[in-house]
């Protein structure tokens, strides 16, 4: 079991008998647990929903007195207490699968580094898919009992608030959290103090306060650049993820990759295995070879003999959706570094070197990719891809052989499938299920549910949706400045049994949000077909700094608010984990619609088919993999097209044909008991087919054992 660095912070009055919430409050494996989801909420619903699931600011806030009630409340005892037992039985387990099948990565930690993390919507450090997929990562190596430890930055806003103005603008705010109410722990120094590392820039150091995240038995150590000693500019690079400004990129990135070596020393940490999720933290590379220079290695020895330790994964299938750099502004944060790997200049710049159409650039891609021995994408078709974009590397390879293999993503089916489905499946599979979900053949026997027992749920979790949508306009309208228009837009005339499709993730303009609108005329008539209603959601943010990506937003945002669409399209504000979970929960239909070979993998639509979701996608990512025919639909063709003009118009030409002609239909045709059996025959055929296989079981095992244990070689 993993020993935690900090302790727990004591500032809960808690009656004895239930005092072990607050040590509950701040290990985010309750996060995962439905009981313990409940544990919480049955304190006091109200509140709790009205903070946002944050138990933290729920324990503190809740009145002695309804505490002292529970703590004589056997019902809630009992339920405390089973909490409790698998708390305890999980956190003390030592026959995990990584034990048992890998017994020689015991006391050889493997750190994952990653610009984001998306764990839970209380601790907004994460923008989207990258970070709620290291967030998937560390939960699935804890259930997996892997050494792993995190490592990430800690954002002091989080990313933006998004509100959508009444001409379809997004408008961003960015509030100060209150570490206090997150579950983050200070880390401290064996003499009490605040433990720091220190970074070297440009005529100054910047010193980094550390915090520790519990997830399960993993730790995840977070780096601030918010001390006191700091300057107010240094204070700021670790305020927002991702800034625009490149003196602020570049810096954020030398704080992950050299400050988090340094903060795994500080903690006493020697890795044996180092994760790149993603380049941004590729000049780990470069602090860990010079190490080894202090130590008497020449700098190509000390690349060469941490090459092998380090794995590589990338999600960007384009050159330009890398970071790099201008030379001078390498040249103004490392020049102090080449004279201490006894290197010069140009030989600095030629680990990273890139040649783009406007010069030199250092390519944090190039940088990750050199000088690591594991390198994968995130699907097949996303390694192809990859392989291609970075044939230049290896010239000498042929373009199929240039080693870049692929792990396609997974999702955490715990984090994200509905608790009535677990039961549901705990009912028919028996209640050891989840221990053995990435076996295919558990998954036979989901003929055997009931399509009665297997619908009824599937409803439940529209009207859930439907639901909260509808309270969640009732909070916006009565908070003020909330105009008529917004209202409709944002779901208020939602049918919970029409059908309903979801489309939500970052407005790039890849990703086409506005392909299901190419002929909105049509569009309409779908739509709003007699007895056969069809309803769109839309949600997703754009980066504040990404102008074409708003300008899309507010397209889409214009054709929703129309009179003409009865309501029928909608656009959710403020797209976070709470919000994708009653989306994939309560949908009929995923849409994904990026414009083929860009989505790198995509896992929204795996979190909506784990749900009983059917995927109506482009062959791209993930998808191209998963179809089968039957648990699910194609948009266009398996080929890409030279012109995009042309490939936009044939694929918006199938979307329509096949949701006019094939979803609508089918969706709507029921027997005389209301039950559409060739539905919910879908519905089983993509559960059974993407549940085991895309899942992080499956994608965490696969790194183990294509990766991390070779690395140990």
């Amino acid at each position: 079991m993993t020993t935690f660095r900090s302790k727990l912070p004591n500032h809960f009055d808690l009656p004895r008998r239930i005092n072990r919430l607050g040590e509950l409050a701040y290990n985010l494996w309750w996060t995962w647990q439905p009981e313990a989801v409940r544990v919480f909420r049955r304190l006091d619903y109200d509140l709790w929903e009205s903070l946002g699931h944050n138990p933290i600011q729920l324990l503190r806030e809740i009145g002695r007195p309804r505490l002292n009630q529970l703590a004589d409340d056997k019902e809630y005892l009992a339920l405390y207490d089973r909490v409790f037992a698998s708390f305890d039985a999980y956190m003390s387990q030592t026959a995990t699968w990584a034990e048992r099948a890998h017994p020689e990565l015991t006391n050889l930690p493997i750190a994952y580094f990653s610009m984001e993390y998306g764990l839970h919507e209380t601790l907004p450090i994460y923008s989207g898919g990258l970070g709620v997929l290291a967030g998937d990562h560390l939960k699935e190596a804890s259930d997996l009992g892997l050494p792993l430890v995190g490592v990430g930055l800690m954002y002091g806003q989080g990313f933006f608030t998004q509100r959508i103005s009444e001409d379809g603008w997004q408008e961003a705010i960015n509030n100060e959290l209150d570490f206090a109410d997150l579950p983050a722990i200070q880390v401290l120094a064996d003499d009490g103090t605040r433990m720091t590392v220190d970074i070297e820039f440009p005529e100054r150091n910047v010193t980094l306060g550390l915090w520790e995240i519990r997830v399960g038995r993993i730790p995840l150590y977070l780096l601030d650049s918010n001390i006191d000693s700091n300057s107010e500019f240094d204070k700021n690079l670790t305020a927002r993820l991702y800034w625009a400004d490149l003196d602020l990129r570049v810096m954020q990135e030398i704080v992950l990759g050299v400050g988090g070596v340094r903060m795994l020393r500080a903690l006493g940490y020697n890795p044996s295995v180092w994760h790149m999720n993603e380049g941004h933290a590729a000049f780990l590379t470069i602090e860990r070879a010079r190490e080894l220079v202090a130590a008497g290695h020449t700098f190509e020895l000390a690349l060469e003999k941490t090459r092998g330790q380090n794995i590589f994964t990338t999600h960007t299938p384009v050159a330009a959706g890398n970071d790099e750099f201008p030379l001078w502004l390498i040249d103004k944060y490392f020049s102090a570094l080449w004279p201490q790997l006894n290197i010069s200049r140009e030989q600095f710049f030629d680990i990273a070197r890139h040649h783009v159409p406007s010069g030199e650039t250092f390519s944090m891609g190039v940088l990750a990719l050199r000088n690591a021995a594991g390198r994968n994408g995130v699907s097949e078709l996303h390694g192809r891809v990859a392989r291609s974009m970075w044939h230049f590397l290896w010239p000498d390879h042929d373009e199929d052989e240039v080693p870049i293999s692929y792990v396609t993503n997974g999702v955490h089916t715990a984090n994200w499938m509905a608790s009535r489905l677990r039961i549901l499946f705990g009912l028919h599979f028996g209640m050891d299920w989840m221990d053995r979900l990435d076996d295919p053949d558990l998954w036979t026997k989901l003929n055997q549910i009931p399509d009665a027992a297997l619908w009824e749920v599937h409803l439940h979790l529209k009207r859930k949706l439907a639901f909260y949508m509808r309270e969640r306009v009732r909070d916006r309208w009565k908070a003020g400045g909330y105009h008529p228009v917004q209202v409709v837009s944002s779901g208020v005339m939602i049918n919970p049994y029409a059908l309903t499709i979801g489309f939500a993730r970052r407005f790039a303009t890849y990703k086409r949000a506005g392909l299901v609108l190419s002929d909105v005329d049509l569009l309409l008539n779908i739509i709003n077909h007699p007895n056969m209603p069809v309803q769109i959601i839309f949600a997703g943010k754009a980066h504040p700094s990404d102008e074409a990506g708003k300008q899309l937003i507010q397209q889409v945002y214009r054709q929703v608010k129309r009179a003409e669409t009865s309501g029928r399209l909608v656009f959710l504000e403020d797209y976070d984990m709470n919000l994708s979970r009653y989306l994939v929960q309560g949908v009929d239909v995923w849409m994904n619609t990026p414009r083929r070979p860009m989505e790198a993998s995509g896992t929204s639509g795996m979190k909506a088919a784990l749900n009983g979701a059917l995927n109506f996608s482009v062959l791209d990512g993930w998808w191209r993999e998963a179809f089968n025919g039957k648990n699910g639909w194609s948009i266009g063709e398996d080929k890409v097209m030279d012109a995009q003009e042309a490939q936009d118009h044939e694929d918006a030409q199938s979307l329509y044909a096949t949701l006019e002609n094939e979803i609508i239909p089918l969706y709507y045709d029921h027997d005389p008991k209301e039950l559409p059996h060739e539905w919910i025959a879908r519905m089983k055929d993509s559960m059974q087919t993407v549940i085991p296989q895309f899942s992080t079981r499956r994608m965490v095992k696969e790194y183990v054992e294509r990766f991390y244990v070779p690395a140990l070689q």
